[in-house]
């Protein structure tokens, strides 16, 4: 199956679409596979073209946008553990919580939340503050930043706030 801008994707064990890696712009240039969910049964397929296309036209300005909501984050869970751990980092603000974060061990996940629902972008990363459940991105038809926070597999919250607790 042929997605512009993905090229062809073949199926994988689990039902995904998956592409080839594709440099992404807006995580520096990295090249990462995609993983496309429930495209082929789509009504409306272009959704998800078009999420795709905004998503690979954005630049590094789109992550800067969602530092205050990574920092967040990053402060939270230095509430939680930093005093236990020896190796938390210690970031000074938003402009530098970007520097202890790696996408390039992961994929992005393009997939509506559910029928009729907008297509989302999710990225996961690793970063130095939480090991286990690392970094969750979300952008809403691929343009937007809606979602940061640790990996959880949901594509929104229940607020329009980028991280909550």
């Amino acid at each position: 199956m042929e997605i512009p801008g993905l090229g062809t994707l073949t199926a994988d064990e689990y039902g995904s679409l998956v592409s080839a890696p594709v440099p992404v712009p807006v995580l520096g240039g990295i090249t990462l596979p995609f993983h496309v969910d429930g495209y082929a049964d789509d009504p409306a397929q272009q959704d998800f073209h078009a999420a795709v296309r905004a998503f690979l036209a954005l630049d590094r300005t789109a992550l800067e946008a969602a530092a205050d909501g990574v920092f967040d984050y990053y402060r939270h869970m230095g509430e939680v553990f930093g005093d236990e751990l020896d190796d938390f980092p210690r970031i000074a603000g938003p402009a530098d919580v970007w520097d202890h974060v790696t996408f390039a061990r992961h994929q992005v996940t393009v997939s509506r939340d559910g029928g009729g629902e907008p297509v989302y972008v999710s990225v996961e990363a690793e970063c130095g503050w939480e090991e286990e459940h690392g970094l969750q991105v979300v952008f809403r038809d691929g343009a937007r930043i809606t979602k940061v926070g640790p990996y959880d597999g949901h594509l929104t919250n229940d607020t329009d706030v980028l991280y909550e607790r």
